[in-house]
């Protein structure tokens, strides 16, 4: 198969939410459809002792979370599938934020009783952002919860896109009798099972006696009633606009249970975009180039505890990507070739010889060679962007707790920070280590991880800071009369990169008024 086959035959997304409405139960149940696990694990069933697939590492086991964007890649009907499954806890959203750089489309899950929430309308507005073609699916519609009219109703006001039903519940809840595939016109019965898949039935005609054969009478006709008005009130899908973002396809179902699973699978194999152009700074590279590019936009520290490992996951953005071939490290300027690149299904992960654009590649970097935003070439000068780092919004001092284990302390705090999962500034006072979350869950997270994965005790101790923000002037004299007014607030980033610690809002708005020569960045890429 030649590179614009493989192209065509490429599907990259991620899924994404709000917590618990159901993403990483719809992630399982797309991997039973490929063939790519053959049980599927209760999240958080006790009586199971089986966890999510996608979330492996053990602090999500315990808390029946996911904490970090996992990475799955398979095979179904033809098409190579790549699932990027997000944490949808806000606490974890830069990881998100990011991960959304790496796909060419997203799935959308809401719970049909809570709605559209917080997180979800907060993800949605980095689609917008870039356009990113998205599909909803409605998840539990076998409990109670809302009218699938008013969930249209919002879905179009709270994601601020037009939305177009390509599947229809039959009721729900305690009555739910399945959904009739709008796209393909087949009627989908429910039997509740989490491992088998529910019987589909050829419907071409609605209005055929033979429904009541299969559905009680009552919701027969409202089955009817609905679909007419769904074609009064809903243009017909334009593909072209859904592919501009313009327009969302809807699905409902119910992940747990299996149910309008494979429907929204199938109908998104044939609609969803094929590996987009990439922006860089130089020029847009278009997938179908000869030569390899891609970048990196996660880093993932102590996928094998047992050897200390860090993976750098590239997406593979234009060319071909071969084992033991030579690539350019554009950043630092110098040639490196892999020996065991990886592909994945969670945490297990096999030696690949070679993957096309849309793909997630997982490069080996012990020493620290990489960091998120790194553009890697077959030789040419590009640099990727949109791969940000926010101004955290919580800090602390993290301190050493055992006395014995300084390297351990500083080699995990290095490692997790290259990870992008918190940020870390050096006082230029004290000589202090500063953590910056978004999150308070995040500092239980690292604590976790440091203890179990580099045996460091570490504690926290209060620190009272507003913001941080990264400062530069093309005023060398004005920028060190500022580092010399707020020498007590000064810190550098791992970068070495001067950062402002201001302690309220107060102090970065005078600081702003009395500093114009300063320019003040509340993101790290500027």
């Amino acid at each position: 198969m030649g590179l614009s086959e493989e192209i065509k035959r490429r599907r990259t997304f991620a899924i994404i939410s709000h917590p618990d409405a159901g993403k990483t139960t719809l992630t399982e149940k797309l991997l039973l459809f490929g063939g790519a696990i053959h049980i599927a694990g209760a999240v958080k069933s006790n009586k199971i002792k089986k966890t999510a697939t996608s979330d492996w590492m053990e602090i999500e086991k315990q808390r029946g979370i996911s904490v970090a964007t996992s990475v799955m890649a398979f095979d179904y009907n033809g098409f190579k599938i790549n699932i990027l499954d997000t944490p949808g806890h806000q606490d974890f959203q830069e990881d998100t934020f990011r991960t959304l750089t790496a796909v060419d489309s997203v799935i959308i899950v809401v719970d049909c009783a809570k709605g559209v929430e917080a997180q979800t309308r907060k993800l949605m507005n980095v689609c917008r952002m870039r356009n990113t073609p998205v599909i909803v699916f409605v998840n539990k519609m076998d409990r109670n919860g809302n009218n699938a009219f008013d969930l249209m109703d919002e879905l179009e006001k709270e994601l601020n896109i037009r939305v177009r039903p390509l599947s229809w519940p039959i009721n729900q809840g305690d009555k739910f009798k399945g959904v009739y595939n709008i796209y393909e016109r087949k009627l989908n019965l429910y039997t509740p099972n989490k491992q088998i898949i529910t019987e589909n039935i050829e419907f071409k005609d609605i209005n055929s006696p033979e429904l009541e054969k299969h559905i009680p009478e009552e919701d027969a006709q409202q089955l009817r009633d609905d679909l007419e008005l769904i074609d009064g009130v809903y243009p017909e899908l334009d593909i072209n606009e859904y592919l501009a973002g313009q327009v969302a396809p809807v699905f409902f179902g119910s992940a747990l249970n299996n149910f309008g699973v494979k429907e929204l699978l199938d109908c998104f194999c044939q609609i969803a975009p094929t590996p987009q152009p990439t922006q860089t700074v130089e020029r847009e590279v278009k997938p179908e180039e000869e030569n390899f590019s891609g970048f990196v936009f996660k880093i993932h520290a102590n996928m094998d505890p047992n050897h200390r490992s860090c993976i750098a996951f590239v997406k593979v953005c234009s060319g071909k990507f071969e084992r033991n071939v030579n690539y350019k490290h554009v950043r630092h300027n110098k040639m490196l070739k892999f020996s065991a690149p990886t592909c994945f299904m969670a945490q297990k992960k096999e030696t690949v010889d070679e993957a096309w654009p849309g793909d997630i590649v997982g490069l080996p970097d012990s020493g620290g060679t990489f960091k998120i935003g790194d553009t890697l070439s077959s030789g040419e000068d590009i640099h990727f962007k949109g791969l940000p780092s926010f101004s955290p919004e919580m800090f602390k001092y993290i301190e050493n707790d055992d006395p014995m284990k300084a390297k351990q302390l500083a080699k995990g705090i290095e490692q997790l920070m290259d990870e992008g999962v918190a940020q870390v500034f050096t006082n230029q006072f004290n000589g202090r280590k500063i953590i910056g979350t978004v999150g308070q869950l995040q500092f239980e997270v690292i604590q976790y991880r440091l203890l179990h994965e580099y045996n460091a005790k570490c504690r926290w101790e209060p620190i009272n800071l507003y913001k941080a923000c990264w400062i530069e002037s093309d005023d060398a004299e004005a920028l060190e009369n500022f580092k010399k007014r707020k020498y007590q607030f000064m810190a550098k980033d791992k970068e070495g990169r001067d950062v402002f610690l201001a302690d309220s809002g107060y102090i970065l708005q005078m600081a702003q008024t009395d500093f114009p020569k300063i320019r003040f960045h509340f993101s790290s890429e500027f």
